[in-house]
């Protein structure tokens, strides 16, 4: 082990045995190499491998931190402040569940677990999955601008993996792929992964800009871009139609591939999705579009679907299966029944009212701060008051026992770097999550945490 690897361990000990808190400012770097007598090089390793474990964070002209414990599913968060209030609540997740949900899909379960039936789901599906599933997920992708041809539909075992297999499949490792300045952190993951260097592009409040993505590309080639043109995550802007045609002539323009994330595009009704056509629809031939189930219904048993041009299914399907990132024909064949039996439709029209309501709360409670939402969105994007740090303000919320997430895990560091760009001072509030009373609780303590000062979260 080298020496600055062991120091480092020293200040992660640190940090573990709460000797640093969250929020706390580490020495300047060349202070720390003159206080543990070392070079100002060493330092500096020091410090971005305090970085690259997601210990610290850096931001130009403040400073490094210690950053916010990482919360692992089902965070063990600080006891909330309230103490007949015993809920920890997480404003991190976002996996949707409304009343009535489970005794639904248990119903279009019922078949299926016949022995004659079971024994057939219980077979291994192939990427392309069956012709019933490719016509039935289709339709549930088809919109009033959108009829896909179901020959060129795919399957995962949920959305991750349809966006590692489509990013496999048109990214080399050691390839460019655009994203936006802050995307999706489960990209970052899957990227690092598969050897995939990540461009930042810039964006506006009509999402991605073109111009963004012809100098990058001017600069070095980019083998392909990936966004979410629909209720962008985090930060909940849904691309015009004008901004989406340009979009679609730069894509052919610069023969460069799309992976449209399509996610949380069916909380959008009817009405306002009519004019959005996705780029899959304005430029088939250069886009592969991700979605899934898992928003739509629930993470435990989904699918993940993934449309490309007829001609290269057969290059995308080879990524699914080395990866072993196709379906289960289990999930598959519930699938294909919940469509049919309305189910799917039924849960997500439920949805569509479920988020209006907690944005009709976000509304209330944090009313007269910066915040972008979308009414339709299950999230939201806070830019904190004057004098908060992401850092402070996610411990000063972990003390009430809530948990959000800071914008640093959304954000892009410059290309050739690891980790996050100095990101804004805001973080991620997630609203699926908690039940509306406790939402209402925890925004609420949110408010009140930022209308106060770091100084005054500090415990006695």
């Amino acid at each position: 082990m080298e020496d600055y690897q062991r120091i480092a361990d020293a200040v992660a000990a640190d940090v573990a045995d709460g000797r640093l808190r969250p929020g706390d400012r580490l020495a300047t770097q060349r202070a720390f190499a003159r206080a543990h007598g070392i070079a100002n090089s060493t330092a500096t390793r020091v410090y971005r491998e305090l970085t690259r474990r997601g210990l610290t964070v850096g931001e130009v002209g403040r400073g490094t931190y210690v950053r916010a414990a990482q919360h692992a599913p089902g965070p063990a968060l600080a006891e909330p402040a309230d103490p007949a209030r015993r809920t920890r609540i997480n404003l991190e997740l976002n996996y949707p569940e409304v009343h009535g949900q489970a005794a639904l899909l248990a119903r279009g379960l019922e078949p299926l677990l016949r022995p004659d039936a079971l024994s057939a789901a219980l077979t291994v599906a192939p990427a392309t999955g069956s012709a019933p599933a490719r016509e039935a997920c289709a339709a549930l992708l088809a919109g009033a601008d959108f009829r896909p041809d179901p020959a060129g539909l795919l399957f995962a075992g949920n959305g991750r993996q349809a966006i590692a297999g489509a990013l496999a499949a048109l990214v080399p490792a050691g390839g460019r792929l655009g994203v936006e300045a802050l995307t999706y952190p489960l990209v970052k993951s899957i990227a690092a992964r598969l050897g995939i260097t990540l461009v930042p592009l810039a964006g506006d409040g009509c999402g991605l800009r073109p111009d963004a993505v012809r100098a990058a590309h001017r600069g070095a080639p980019l083998h392909a871009v990936y966004l979410q043109p629909t209720l962008h995550n985090p930060l909940g802007v849904t691309m015009p139609a004008g901004r989406r045609a340009e979009l679609a002539e730069t894509l052919r323009a610069l023969d460069l591939w799309a992976v449209e994330d399509a996610v949380w595009s069916f909380l959008l009704d009817d009405e306002r999705q009519t004019g959005l056509p996705p780029l899959a629809a304005l430029a088939p031939e250069r886009t592969l579009l991700v979605d899934s189930l898992s928003k739509r219904l629930a993470p435990g048993l989904t699918t993940g679907l993934l449309l490309a041009p007829p001609a290269h299914t057969g290059r995308v399907a080879a990524a699914l299966r080395s990866g072993g990132w196709t379906a289960g024909a289990f999930a598959l064949n519930a699938t294909v029944r919940w469509i049919h039996d309305g189910t799917v439709a039924t849960i997500a029209e439920a949805k569509r009212r479920d988020a209006a309501d907690r944005q009709a709360l976000l509304r209330e409670h944090l009313a007269g701060f910066r915040v972008r939402a979308d009414p339709a969105s299950y999230f939201a994007w806070w830019q904190l008051p004057e004098g908060w740090r992401a850092e402070t303000f996610l411990a000063a919320a972990a003390r009430h026992g809530i948990a959000v997430t800071p914008a640093a895990a959304f954000a892009v560091g410059p290309e050739g770097t690891h980790g996050a760009a100095p990101a804004p001072h805001a973080v991620r509030v997630a609203l699926a999550g908690p039940a509306p009373d406790d939402l209402a609780y925890a925004l609420g303590t949110l408010a009140a945490i930022a209308r106060g000062t770091p100084e005054d979260s500090v415990p006695d």
